[in-house]
């Protein structure tokens, strides 16, 4: 069998548990370096190691996911409907007002690692009903090039992610070093705090697969991943920062509150209270 770049396979030590796309190859080490093809996690096995996954194996993935999607942004637009009627009683005066109203969901700037999940992630922030800006940047670039790109475009949302891995023979879950890209999360999430320290005058979120949460809570993230160092799905970051983008900014964000809708809930993500960015006004003018 021979494994090529591209191709989508699974790892037989592991029992097939996870479907991944092959992005490289080392043919002198015969070891192939894998990207979650629905997780955000980072891998390398030896090729001896990888089986391809057949079709009706890909289906079966497909499926598991697509549940699990399907049931994430229904119980979110459930939460949103019930954010909606609370705003529109505190808009009308307990609905005593005859005046309409508008809204300013809060605006996100999503910078990630992988282009194809990036694709993914502003199609679900598109259905959502979402303003964002995505940017695809690979993670060792992000702390150079994210506070610029910030300074920009002055989001009230900055999602940071992409892939990581937790490497057991490179250290402690401490060290940072033991890493794939967490150092990366952290350095980005350090300069644009710098410049703008107010944890709820720009929310960010950081961090992918097996992250260091704790290092990225204190460098300024207000919620981030992996707190028990679990794999968290492509699109949990979208869950859980549409929660807060259509929450009022009259109103505190009760963690579990966002975190209870995504795939990962809180072995995979955590954070801190912090307030929503919605704003309402009024009067609506028809154009």
């Amino acid at each position: 069998m021979t494994i090529n770049i591209g191709d989508l396979v699974s790892r037989l030590s592991y029992n097939g548990d996870v479907c991944f796309r092959v992005v490289t190859i080392n043919k002198e080490t015969e070891i192939a370096e894998l990207i979650g093809e629905d997780l955000r996690l980072y891998a390398d096995s030896p090729i001896s190691d990888l089986m391809i996954v057949t079709e009706e194996k890909r289906h079966e993935y497909e499926k598991q996911t697509q549940d699990l999607e399907n049931q994430s942004t229904k119980l979110f637009r459930q939460d949103y409907q019930k954010l909606k009627l609370k705003r529109e009683y505190t808009a009308t005066n307990g609905y005593r007002s005859g005046t309409s109203y508008f809204e300013m969901p809060g605006r996100v700037l999503h910078v990630d690692g992988d282009p194809h999940y990036l694709k993914k992630c502003l199609r679900v922030y598109e259905k959502l009903g979402v303003p964002v800006l995505g940017k695809y940047m690979p993670e060792d670039q992000m702390p150079e090039n994210v506070p610029q790109l910030v300074r920009q475009i002055r989001p009230d949302i900055l999602v940071l992610t992409g892939h990581d891995a937790y490497m057991k023979n490179k250290g402690s879950e401490d060290n940072i070093k033991a890493y794939r890209h967490s150092g990366h999360f952290v350095r980005t999430v350090k300069e644009v705090r710098y410049m703008t320290p107010n944890l709820d005058q720009l929310i960010i979120f950081a961090g992918a697969c097996q992250s260091h949460f704790e290092m990225l809570i204190r460098a300024g993230a207000n919620f981030a991943s992996s707190p028990t160092r679990v794999n968290i799905h492509a699109l949990d970051p979208v869950y859980l920062v549409s929660k807060i983008s259509f929450t009022s900014f009259m109103d505190r964000i009760n963690v579990w509150d966002v975190l209870r809708n995504t795939l990962a809930g809180t072995d995979g993500l955590g954070g801190v209270e912090s307030r929503g960015m919605l704003r309402t006004g009024l009067p609506y003018q028809l154009p």
